[in-house]
């Protein structure tokens, strides 16, 4: 029968393995997180913020209105760029409406639209056999940091080495990483978040089976102590986590922590998460 010949598959923009694959990776990250990864900048070597501008303009102002109906543009404008501040945060709708001056079911509404077309990702948390004191709301992240750095108002690569927001930009292109690392391969996203109501928090786990692999993720270049705080406690939980962080366009799993796992608790060999991704798009 002809349903059973059916295939979803979900492209998200080009992944980091795709742009070194064709030669076309960004001379550094804070260029790369600024420029994002729409195949259309790269195959007519357009300029970023004039191709987010019109964007904007178009499909996120014109089409997602029309869909919505919604009436005020600057309230919508207003909308994208508080989601845009708080991408990496965790998602409280009552301040998002606050901010915007709408309801929480109007901006509940809104941003569904935003998630069906791919413009943000809620990373939801991993609570499962534990109690009821962690967050149980999701984490707001964009899947493209050059739409993010636009709707930031970052005009060149050279304000993120200072912004307030490097952090959360290097945070949302590593989730969005993750992401096409699965759905490249048509797998379902698998992974989540964790935090409690002290304020102890695993950027991300990513879900093997029965098997959890809590990730720290750092815009650092080098590996500080700091980095491990927040971690063990996931080796307290967990047994085994990883610290991702930056080197040049790739990301580095950092092995201190594991070194300082019991050697009895640890599996055989640390686990790093799969970026790979498809040489071509079929």
């Amino acid at each position: 029968m002809l349903f059973q010949r059916v295939a979803i598959l979900e492209l998200l923009s080009f992944s980091n393995s795709e742009l070194e694959q064709a030669g076309r990776l960004p001379g550094s990250i804070e260029e790369y997180m600024f420029t994002g990864a729409y195949p259309r900048i790269y195959d007519m070597n357009l300029e970023p913020s004039r191709w987010y501008s019109n964007f904007v303009a178009t499909y996120l102002e014109r089409d997602v209105r029309q869909i919505k109906n919604i009436t005020d543009l600057s309230v919508f404008q207003q909308f994208l760029k508080m989601c845009a501040a708080r991408s990496g945060q965790i998602l409280n709708l009552s301040s998002l409406g606050n901010d915007c001056g709408i309801s929480h079911n109007t901006a509940k509404a809104w941003l569904a639209i935003l998630q069906a077309g791919y413009i943000v990702y809620l990373l939801r948390p991993h609570f499962r056999n534990f109690n009821k004191r962690l967050i149980k709301s999701p984490k707001l992240y964009f899947y493209d940091s050059g739409l993010l750095s636009y709707l930031l108002g970052i005009t060149s690569p050279d304000i993120l080495n200072i912004h307030s927001h490097r952090g959360a930009l290097f945070e949302t292109w590593v989730i969005s990483e993750l992401l096409k690392g699965r759905m490249n391969r048509g797998l379902k996203e698998n992974f989540y978040y964790w935090r409690d109501n002290v304020g102890h928090e695993i950027d991300c786990i990513a879900e093997k089976g029965d098997r959890l692999l809590p990730i720290e993720i750092k815009a650092g270049k080098t590996v500080s102590t700091d980095f491990f705080k927040g971690l063990m406690r996931a080796v307290e939980i967990y047994v085994f986590a990883v610290v991702l962080f930056r080197i040049d366009h790739r990301i580095s799993a950092s092995p201190p922590l594991w070194e300082r796992i019991p050697a009895a608790m640890r599996p055989q060999r640390p686990v790093r998460p799969n970026f790979s991704s498809p040489k071509s798009r079929s």
